[in-house]
């Protein structure tokens, strides 16, 4: 396995800007996302998920909008006496308003373990969770107290992986922010040609 670096990076223009947009809530299933068959396609494109009882590709995802203290973060996890490496990936959602429907979804996403696409405010779109998914591992439902304080949900998923979140190409990612993936091929910018750790 290489370990060297392949290019350097200079420091960028100040042309970025913090927050999240959007949310993209897949459903978790026994396939995983897979890299394609095609060894030269180094980009490696996800095939989907198959559904129970449906052909491949079948899938839905459920945009989630945001604005407010929603956020995405990426730890490294590394132990140099055990020569292990993983990639916690922590995402917080801020979702106002306290609804029927809301409840039931968020008991659906408590008990699940779904792979979650973010967007941010720069037009990049990330998969978290590719081959694990990811839990919800803490948050709160609440009123407030004063009148202008948020009533809503405030939850923390939690995903533990063996790589750091991929980009989605800029051309499929269309595909996915129609929300609907039927038949989709989402791939991902994947510059790692170290393929024998691909799920």
């Amino acid at each position: 396995m290489a370990c060297t670096l392949s290019s350097g990076r200079t420091e960028p223009c100040k042309d970025v800007v913090g927050g999240l947009k959007n949310v993209y809530i897949i459903n978790f299933e026994a396939q995983h996302y897979s890299p394609t068959d095609d060894s030269s396609d180094s980009s490696l494109e996800i095939k989907g998920l198959s559904r129970v009882g449906k052909s491949a590709n079948d899938v839905q995802a459920y945009k989630f909008e945001l604005k407010g203290n929603s956020s995405y973060t990426e730890n490294l996890q590394a132990s140099r006496e055990n020569g292990t490496l993983a990639f916690e990936q922590v995402l917080e959602l801020q979702l106002k308003k306290l609804t029927k429907d809301s409840h039931k979804e968020i008991k659906a996403l408590s008990f699940g373990r779904p792979h979650i696409v973010v967007e941010d405010y720069n037009g990049n779109l990330f998969l978290t969770g590719r081959e694990h998914g990811m839990e919800v591992t803490g948050g709160t439902i609440a009123t407030g107290t004063a009148m202008t304080d948020m009533s809503g949900y405030t939850l923390t998923f939690t995903g533990m992986e063996r790589k750091p979140s991929q980009f989605i190409n800029k051309t499929s990612a269309t595909e996915l922010i129609s929300v609907s993936l039927s038949n989709a091929k989402i791939t991902v910018d994947d510059d790692d040609s170290d393929t024998d750790l691909d799920p």
